[in-house]
């Protein structure tokens, strides 16, 4: 931004198109990003307006005083120009890493075609199943091609889960994953983290792999933007995981170069406010990194309540690398989603969301947060919770309650239930159920979380007849994007792609930008300048 003092003002001679003086025109002006903007003052009657094209006179007794430019602003340029270059991407933009494959293999190519960021939505998935998808990204994409990711989420009860899931990424060149759910380092992350790394001919440190660490607590932050624990690094040293060189170059880097502080969010979430979460993100970042001498900055992103322009445009102002969004894209066309569960989406209000415990952290009590609106699921899974909590078995519960769970929860007995989860487990973890045999209350444990489990998979799937034991992961981001889409094309959920999602929020976000940029001039900038209305856009 260029600006003149205003008693050195030049003047300016309109060219074109001459100066615009009021509300209406001030609002349209500020949706021309890509075009230098100059801001004039009315010499006679000292209004502030803005034109397109003209020139400076040299001369301060023309009709309008120049007061400075505003060059032009694409909604590339809005983020961190490094994390464009670092992960070669056109956006600094993001598509999360919603759970089950709702982040499919179909929404990750659609992103990385935009020139955005994707991570495929392994959590939840077998690993044939993880295997099958980054094989198919690999392919269509190629070794040169968009950049892309997966996810990687902490698996408290199941870590050689984790430990596969990171030779899947290893042995199929997964570049960067996104790291959810962690609460501290895991032997899996720390190897993917800096196997690989080596010193090119230049003597700069490379890594080959990236960790975006999802984080929403400065005790995990800072253990994402520390080096390794020199004893983790020793143990994978020892059974073969790690180099001792690539150990040694370890100690002089981050585990993850990129966090992502994650605010109220769909799923896993401590509910957290961005405008309170992401500067302490930042200034611990900046900390760690001044300490350490890292030969790079860490970059720190924003997530989390990311619906409406406003929202991202103040991320960026608050100093985020990139966005990174997951609720909207839930209900997009390319999401691992059935219509049904779509269209709820669609529906949704900003105040229909609620908290309820989570199936992969139950014992511990752990919430997340789904829609509330149209489906039981919240308080039902509520229910079994409180029954976990009161009861040392499921045969301790009474006749009358386990009727009812029966018929209106499980909808066939808890023997039928057991069963299932005895098959399950016979192929997935056998320690559960050698646990469960001498613990009733572990065996209780593993049948309600056969509930939470599935009704995730229920709602991908589309099944009418469980509607109303639907859980689907979501944020108040969602209810925010419908009620600012409405009226425009993306209300209707078929409109709704990825890509029209993320170009919009961007667009959006650099327009109210600029209207505020326009406003620190003095300009009587309307509140229309800063609603930006969706419409179809090309990358």
């Amino acid at each position: 931004m260029i600006i003149s003092p205003p008693h050195t003002s030049p003047g300016w001679i309109a060219g074109a198109e001459s100066p615009q003086f009021d509300a209406g025109a001030l609002a349209q002006a500020v949706t021309r990003i890509r075009e230098p903007l100059h801001v004039l003052k009315h010499a006679s009657s000292g209004a502030v307006g803005v034109a397109f094209g003209g020139e400076l006179s040299g001369e301060r007794s023309t009709e309008h005083a120049w007061l400075g430019t505003l060059p032009p602003l694409w909604p590339e340029w809005i983020g961190d120009r490094a994390f464009n270059e670092a992960h070669g991407v056109r956006f600094p933009y993001i598509g999360g890493e919603m759970a089950n494959g709702i982040a499919s293999v179909e929404m990750v190519l659609a992103l990385a075609k935009a020139g955005m960021l994707g991570f495929f939505g392994a959590a939840g998935l077998s690993p044939a199943r993880i295997e099958e998808s980054v094989q198919r990204l690999a392919a269509e994409l190629g070794p040169d091609g968009p950049s892309w990711g997966a996810n990687l989420i902490h698996s408290l009860h199941e870590p050689a889960l984790e430990e596969r899931t990171v030779d899947i990424f290893l042995a199929h060149g997964v570049k960067r994953v996104s790291a959810s759910a962690f609460m501290g380092l895991t032997p899996a992350i720390v190897r993917y983290a800096y196997t690989g790394i080596h010193v090119d001919a230049t003597g700069q440190i490379v890594r080959p792999n990236h960790v975006f660490a999802k984080i929403s607590r400065a005790e995990t932050a800072r253990a994402f933007a520390s080096p390794a624990p020199s004893a983790m690094l020793q143990a994978l040293v020892a059974r073969g995981a790690l180099s001792p060189e690539e150990a040694a170059l370890a100690a002089q880097l981050p585990v993850a170069e990129d966090l992502t502080a994650e605010s109220d969010s769909g799923g896993h979430t401590d509910n957290r406010p961005l405008g309170a979460l992401f500067p302490t993100i930042r200034a611990l970042a900046d900390e760690l990194a001044a300490q350490r001498g890292y030969p790079r900055a860490i970059r720190v992103g924003a997530a989390g309540g990311l619906g409406t322009p406003s929202a991202v445009a103040a991320a960026f102002s608050y100093g985020a690398a990139y966005v990174m969004t997951g609720s909207v894209n839930q209900s997009a066309v390319e999401a691992g989603q059935s219509e049904m569960a779509r269209r709820l989406l669609a529906q949704a209000d900003m105040a229909d969301v609620i908290m309820c415990p989570a199936g992969d952290m139950f014992e511990l009590g752990v919430k997340v947060q789904v829609l509330k609106k149209g489906t039981m699921f919240a308080s039902r899974a509520q229910r079994l919770y409180e029954l976990y909590t009161a009861h040392d078995s499921l045969e301790s519960i009474p006749a009358e309650m386990r009727a009812k769970l029966e018929k209106d929860v499980f909808q066939q007995t808890l023997a039928e239930v057991w069963a299932e989860c005895q098959r399950y487990f016979t192929l997935r973890d056998p320690v559960q159920l050698t646990r469960a045999e001498r613990d009733s209350k572990h065996r209780m444990a593993l049948v309600f979380r056969w509930y939470l489990g599935q009704s995730s998979r229920w709602a991908i799937a589309g099944l009418p007849e469980r509607k109303l034991d639907y859980q689907i992961w979501c944020g108040p981001a969602m209810g925010a994007f419908n009620t600012w889409v409405k009226g425009t094309f993306l209300e209707d959920p078929a409109a709704r792609t990825v890509a029209q999602i993320g170009l919009n929020l961007l667009e959006g976000a650099a327009v109210v930008t600029r209207a505020q940029q326009l406003r620190t001039f003095g300009a009587p900038v309307p509140p229309a300048a800063f609603h930006y209305r969706p419409r179809p856009l090309t990358a």
